[in-house]
């Protein structure tokens, strides 16, 4: 779910140093840094809070939640806030462990007698906490295929039973790789746990869909709405919507280590789980940007941590088509930042030019600008991957005369994983469908030697694919490589993951 991790890392390390002492940003600051940014980056609409010192300071919605119908964004306007999902996930766990109906160090098998990873030592050392950190030896976003995009018929059975068959790129429990499968295995362990579904036992159904955002992208240049995503299985992992408003509360608890109302007397978790779930588990590449003078950086229970300036930072990004989110916040500041939007690709721009600008002024750094620096970054970046993905369209279009037997790649193969692929001919020309995914479709234009070039059906991602055939000693084609073509491709899309073999012979 979206490559923001890199971006973030990679605007940092342009920065300078700088140590300069502003005031702390105005509400109508914000407001023209938020309707500068919205024009720059081409999003729709966007809402932004800031919490300091237990209250909410600013909150205020920007721009168009449903262009068609002309309404505008408020502070209650909900959004689907993706991964910003995954911090209420472990507080979920926190909580049952709480009740004593689990522990962080039980073994996932106790709860999910089913559950399988690649070895049998991993699978039965995996722990509920193993669960939540990214590190379970696999590669980023493995099969994310299962529900990205939206509309296939996956299981979490399906889920379950995949880690088997996925070849591990680290040692256990020693590298970073972000993992969303296992969250939704996360969602499974609250549901066996509590005996209510995770929709249920984190409240997360919306019922009220009277002021919901629409979906857009940018991608084209202009804004075009785009399907809303259904996340399907996929709750536990990113599936919960929300607005600023009610993010601020939520933001207003984490600072209070979990106390809540008027006399903060109420807990939602305790100190002991506060702190858990805000110490490192997993740890990262610290930053080397000398803006910050970061020295660490790692993930603990759904939360990015690190520390910036001396200061604790507490971090989280979300990403789904059309639908991107941040929250960040300053423990030792007090303060606490969260921005909604709703475009694909400009929206991550956005959040992180209005995030950093907000927190720079309470860091007592100077205006940095990141509104367009981040545009001009994005723009560099855009254009590398067009690019690549033009050469490739171009190498397709000089090769359309080159004539193949169509019958030679005509089949169907599967994958332990994903399940079944077809090959066939339409209209002349090869066509690829996903049996468990309909919306991975397309026609197959050939591209080199024994590969060709997919352009799915489904463009409300930038996700077409190399299909790279093997053949046998008769040129017969005996199983296919998939990947993606542009090199800013979502992770999620994990077509180098598959392993197709045929079995129509």
């Amino acid at each position: 779910m979206k490559k923001i991790t890199t971006i973030l890392t990679t605007l940092f390390l342009v920065c300078l140093v700088s140590t300069t002492t502003v005031a702390q940003i105005s509400s109508q600051k914000i407001d023209s840094l938020v309707t500068d940014a919205l024009v720059k980056f081409k999003v729709a609409g966007v809402a932004v809070a800031v919490v300091k010192d237990g209250k909410v300071i600013h909150s205020r919605g920007y721009g168009m939640a449903d262009i068609n119908s002309k309404k505008m964004v408020n502070e209650n306007t909900n959004f689907q806030i993706a991964s910003n999902t995954k911090a209420f996930t472990a507080t979920a766990l926190a909580i049952l462990e709480e009740e004593g109906k689990l522990k962080w160090t039980d073994k996932v098998k106790d709860h999910i007698p089913e559950f399988k990873m690649y070895t049998d030592y991993v699978t039965e050392n995996f722990n509920i906490q193993d669960l939540l950190t990214h590190r379970s030896g696999l590669g980023l976003g493995v099969g994310d295929l299962m529900f990205f995009p939206d509309g296939s018929n996956f299981t979490i059975q399906d889920v379950v039973s995949s880690f088997q068959h996925f070849k591990p790129v680290s040692a256990f429990r020693t590298k970073f790789d972000y993992d969303n499968l296992l969250y939704i295995v996360a969602g499974e362990v609250i549901a066996r746990a509590s005996g209510m579904s995770f929709e249920l036992f984190v409240g997360s159904l919306l019922k009220d869909k009277s002021n919901l955002s629409a979906a857009y992208s940018s991608e084209s240049g202009t804004i075009k709405t785009i399907d809303s995503y259904d996340i399907g299985m996929g709750s536990a992992a990113g599936g919960i919507y929300s607005n600023v408003a009610d993010m601020s509360k939520w933001m207003i608890v984490r600072l209070n280590k979990g106390m809540y109302g008027n006399d903060l007397k109420k807990s939602l978790f305790s100190l002991k789980n506060h702190k858990e779930m805000w110490r490192i588990h997993t740890v990262e590449e610290a930053s080397s940007n000398p803006r910050y003078n970061s020295h660490f950086r790692g993930y603990g229970l759904g939360w990015e941590l690190s520390d910036v300036k001396g200061n604790m930072k507490v971090s989280h990004t979300g990403g789904l088509p059309g639908m991107l989110s941040i929250v960040t916040m300053y423990p030792d500041l007090n303060l606490g930042i969260v921005v909604l939007t709703n475009t694909e690709n400009g929206g991550a721009g956005l959040f992180t030019s209005v995030t950093n600008s907000i927190s720079d002024s309470y860091l007592g750094l100077d205006d940095f600008g990141w509104t367009d620096k981040i545009v001009e970054w994005m723009k560099e970046s855009k254009d590398k991957g067009d690019d690549v993905t033009k050469k490739v369209w171009e190498k397709v279009e000089s090769a359309k005369n080159i004539q193949i037997k169509n019958e030679d790649f005509i089949g169907v193969y599967e994958d332990k994983w994903f399940g079944k692929v077809e090959v066939f001919e339409k209209d002349k020309q090869l066509w690829i469908k996903c049996y468990r995914s309909p919306k991975l479709n397309g026609p197959m234009a050939f591209y080199n030697a024994n590969s060709f070039a997919v352009k799915w059906e489904y463009q409300a991602m930038n996700c077409d694919a190399l299909a790279m055939f093997s053949l046998d000693e008769t040129g017969k084609a005996e199983s296919i490589k998939m990947k993606g073509i542009s090199p800013n491709i979502d992770f999620s899309f994990d077509f180098q993951d598959l392993d197709l073999r045929r079995i129509d012979k």
